[in-house]
């Protein structure tokens, strides 16, 4: 009896391409998206938590910036804390781009989805 490879395990701060099932019409899907939710969780849910991925570097206190090389990444681009979301791991078209992001920009994104979801930090 043969045994299928499982699919890799996708790790928090990696960066992953995505479908973004609630933007159809996005002409820029799939696109990078950073891992945020816990490795455990990565492991054993059907889903992960992800932080999109853009390259309009509109700065705002719920964006940080992930420069070119970071994790894989070709261009500098911004993680929209404000668009965190849940998705099915059947949405992960490809990835990692490269190893995991560094924890202080980690520390730095879940900061702004803080921010986004209304916790007042200096």
């Amino acid at each position: 009896m043969t045994m299928a490879a499982r699919p890799p395990v996708p790790r928090r701060g990696e960066i992953w391409s995505v479908q973004l099932p609630n933007q159809p019409a996005d002409p820029h899907t799939p696109r990078p998206a950073l891992i945020v939710s816990i490795d455990v969780r990565n492991r054993l849910a059907g889903d992960i938590v992800v932080v999109p991925l853009s390259t309009n570097l509109r700065p705002l206190p719920t964006h940080v910036l992930l420069p070119a090389g970071t994790g894989g990444l070709r261009h500098d681009s911004m993680a929209k804390c404000e668009q965190i979301t849940t998705l099915d791991k059947r949405f992960l078209t490809d990835g990692p781009f490269a190893g995991p992001v560094s924890e202080g920009l980690l520390d730095e994104v879940v900061r702004a989805i803080r921010r986004a979801v209304g916790e007042v930090l200096p």
